[in-house]
């Protein structure tokens, strides 16, 4: 997974998989999903990321078990 925020398109993404994109589809307004040729969803982009994120440079995660 690669997590990459462009500050000045204010875009964030989100990389699942290196498959290659073969469709993307807005859920919701400024949510971007994109998904391979077998459907499976590949990367986010979250648009004007600054104002849906307390700090779009900052990524925190944690592995559940």
């Amino acid at each position: 997974m690669k997590v990459k925020y462009d500050p000045e398109a204010d875009v964030l993404t989100i990389l699942l998989s290196e498959a290659l994109v073969d469709e993307s589809d807005e859920t919701k307004p400024g949510i971007i999903l994109d998904y391979d040729n077998a459907g499976n969803i590949v990367g986010v982009e979250i648009l004007d990321a600054s104002k849906r994120i307390g700090d779009p440079m900052s990524v925190e995660y944690a592995i559940a078990r």
